[in-house]
C-alpha cells in the first residue's frame, strides 16, 4: 500500500493506489478493470433500480400512445426503455407497442437505447451522439427541426430514476407539450454496510481515488456520509483525492455538491474511465496533496 507522502515513478497505471468504485451492477467488472490497471480495489454498490410498483405514468403513456396522443418518444436508458415495454405489455401485446412505436418519431439517447429498440424491432428516428447529455439531445432535435419540429407537438420522454429539469425546459421552450413518464427509480443498496464503510474509509483518508461513474452515485455517497455526520471529513479528504468522472452529467451532479472532477475519460465508456484515469493518476494526485497538504 503506498503511502500518502510518497512519490510517484510516471508508470501508466494506479502503481498501487487505492482506488474507490461505487459501482453496483458491474461491480466485479469494475474491480478486474482496476487491478489490471494497477490498482488496489475497493467497490461498493451505492444504488440499486427498483420498478416502480405502481406506474400509472406508464399507463397513462401506453393509451395515450395507443390513442395517436404522441407525436414523438425520447427514450433516455436500454434498461428504462425495456422497463417501459414490460410495463406496457400489462395492458398491449409487445407486437402492437412496437407498431405504436413506429409510428412516431423515436428519439435514443445513445448505444444503449437504440440496442433496445433494435431488440425489439423500432427504428430509431434519431440517435443522440456523445456525450448523451440533454445538450446533445437538444443539439440534435435542433439540427432536425425541419422534419422533427417540436413546436405544439407531443413529447413523452421517459425517464430515469431522477427528472431532469434542463431537458424538460429546452423542450417547452421549443414548443412542445412534454409528458414525463417515470419507469424505474434508484434507491440505495439493500444493503449499505459496504457503502458505509467506504464512506468511512474515505473519511479516514485510506483511498487515494474515486472513480463516478453515475449521478446517482455522487447523491447516494454524500446522503450516506451526512447520515454517518462525516460529510467535512469526507469533504476534505476529497479535497487531496483525485476525482475521476465519466462524463459532463455526472460531473454536473458533483458540482451541484460543491465537489469538482479532476479528470474524464475521452468517451463516456467505464473501460476508458479506469485506463486513462489510471494513467494521469500519479501526476493528478501528486498535485491535489501538493496543493492540500495535511494539517500539520
Amino acid at each position: 500500500m503506498r503511502p500518502w507522502g510518497s512519490r510517484y515513478d510516471g508508470r501508466m497505471s494506479f502503481a498501487g493506489l487505492r482506488v474507490l468504485s461505487l459501482e453496483s451492477r458491474r461491480s466485479e467488472e469494475m474491480a478486474r478493470l482496476i487491478a489490471n490497471n494497477g490498482g488496489i480495489p475497493t467497490v461498493a454498490p451505492s444504488m440499486r433500480e427498483v420498478p416502480l410498483e405502481s406506474n400509472p405514468e406508464a399507463l397513462a403513456f401506453a393509451r395515450t400512445l395507443a390513442e395517436g396522443g404522441f407525436d414523438m418518444v425520447i427514450l433516455l436508458t436500454g434498461v428504462g426503455t425495456r422497463a417501459l415495454a414490460r410495463v406496457v405489455e400489462t395492458v398491449y401485446p409487445l407486437e402492437r407497442f412496437v407498431e405504436l412505436l413506429r409510428g412516431v418519431g423515436v428519439v435514443a439517447r445513445g448505444p444503449k437505447p437504440i440496442a433496445a429498440l433494435r431488440e425489439m424491432g423500432v427504428p430509431v428516428t434519431l440517435a443522440v451522439p456523445e456525450p448523451n447529455t440533454w445538450r446533445e439531445i437538444l443539439r440534435a432535435l435542433d439540427g432536425r427541426a425541419a422534419d422533427l419540429p417540436l413546436r405544439d407537438r407531443r413529447v413523452a420522454v421517459q425517464e430515469y430514476g431522477v427528472s431532469n429539469p434542463e431537458l424538460l425546459a429546452g423542450l417547452a421552450e421549443r414548443g412542445a407539450r412534454v409528458t414525463r413518464v417515470p419507469v424505474y427509480q434508484w434507491a440505495l443498496p439493500a444493503d449499505t454496510a459496504p457503502l458505509r464503510s467506504a464512506v468511512a474509509a474515505v473519511a479516514r483518508g485510506e483511498l487515494d481515488v474515486i472513480l463516478f461513474t453515475t449521478s446517482v452515485q455522487v447523491t447516494h455517497f454524500l446522503q450516506i456520509a451526512s447520515e454517518m455526520s462525516l460529510e467535512a471529513p469526507l469533504r476534505s479528504a476529497l479535497s487531496r483525492m483525485l476525482v475521476a468522472s465519466i462524463g459532463p452529467t455526472t460531473s454536473e451532479a458533483l458540482g451541484e455538491h460543491g465537489l469538482e472532477a479532476d479528470c474524464a475519460p475521452t468517451h463516456p465508456k467505464m473501460g476508458l474511465l479506469v485506463k486513462e484515469t489510471a494513467d494521469r493518476s500519479g501526476e493528478l494526485v501528486e498535485a491535489k496533496r501538493s496543493r492540500n497538504p495535511l494539517p500539520a
